[in-house]
């Protein structure tokens, strides 16, 4: 698996670039902050950029391909990442998913054009489609790395089963997985030990999944990884009491380490053996910065923080 990068695996994540999410256009501002946030990225050593085809209406990629046409020698610095499969405001629904194999080539070569490149690294597929046929999808992957166009091949919020059964047509092995991970977010971990505990029907994700991507490679990449800035930034009238004793705690324990709360919050979930690649999607340059310590508060990090921080989350004991 080559997704990660050469600092600590964090990905930056390009959901908030580009201006609104109506069809306005972008102008120089938005490029110059697009600018901005790759360099801060790029400073504290993030090579892998995530994008989809959806995100603020194509603009997100536009944005970042302006970038790259005027910043010569940058493409080959970086690493990008696009998604496909998910439809906003087309024939008559506000949402729907196509993983046709029209939709996958249709989708690819727009995102290629507005990121002005002739391929990408690696391509996820958004969200589980129930009318997906996986032998078209392995068409249409097939033919894009044929062509040079697609490198790896991963997916977004798809179950350990969903994979499987997805691999089975596949010539090309599934690489990444991106969920929504987080200390705030944390039906992922909850999951695995409330196994046969009435607790664990207040979590819906899909057990097994974890193992099943720990067991076969597949990079767990966590989306919503700051928590919003749940536990680093809002005010404290804003918290519940648990979100208030977390917050807490990651400051104390950031003092100790000599770093940031960002860098501890990101270093917990990359202390799991699952080898959790966090995405950050700020665009405030200072708190892309402050994420820089993560890679090495989580190779600090002992199992008594790790477990102190996620039981102050949970506002009560593990079972």
């Amino acid at each position: 698996m080559t997704t990660g990068n050469g600092r600590g695996r964090l990905i930056y994540g390009c959901m908030g670039l580009g201006g609104p999410w109506d069809g306005t256009s972008y102008g120089a501002a938005e490029i110059d902050q697009a600018a901005a946030v790759i360099d801060a990225a790029q400073n504290i050593g993030i090579e892998l950029f995530d994008h989809a085809d959806i995100y603020r209406s194509g603009k997100s990629e536009a944005v970042f391909g302006e970038v790259l046409a005027r910043s010569q020698g940058l493409r080959e610095k970086v690493r990008l990442q696009t998604k496909c499969g998910i439809r906003l405001g087309e024939r008559g629904l506000e949402t729907h998913y196509d993983l046709s194999k029209e939709a996958i080539l249709e989708r690819v070569h727009q995102s290629l054009k507005r990121l002005q490149t002739d391929y990408v690294d690696v391509l996820l597929l958004h969200r589980p489609d129930p009318l997906m046929d996986p032998r078209e999808v392995a068409d249409a992957v097939g033919q894009l790395m044929a062509e040079g166009k697609v490198g790896q091949l991963g997916v977004s919020n798809m179950s350990g089963a969903q994979i499987a059964y997805l691999q089975d047509e596949l010539e090309t092995p599934i690489v990444a997985n991106q969920l929504e991970m987080s200390l705030l977010r944390r039906d992922w971990l909850e999951s695995t030990v409330l196994v046969n505990h009435a607790e664990g029907l207040e979590y819906s994700f899909p057990h097994g999944t974890l193992e099943h991507c720990m067991a076969k490679g597949i990079e767990l990449q966590a989306y919503g990884s700051l928590a919003q800035g749940r536990y680093t930034g809002a005010k404290s009238g804003e918290l519940s009491a648990a979100e208030s004793a977390t917050a807490s705690r990651l400051e104390r324990l950031a003092g100790e380490k000599g770093t940031t709360p960002e860098a501890v919050l990101l270093g917990w979930l990359m202390k799991h053996p699952a080898r959790i690649s966090p995405v950050v999607g700020t665009t405030n340059p200072a708190r892309i910065e402050a994420c820089a310590d993560a890679a090495s508060v989580a190779a600090t990090m002992s199992r008594a923080e790790w477990y102190g921080l996620w039981v102050a989350a949970r506002g009560n004991n593990i079972p």
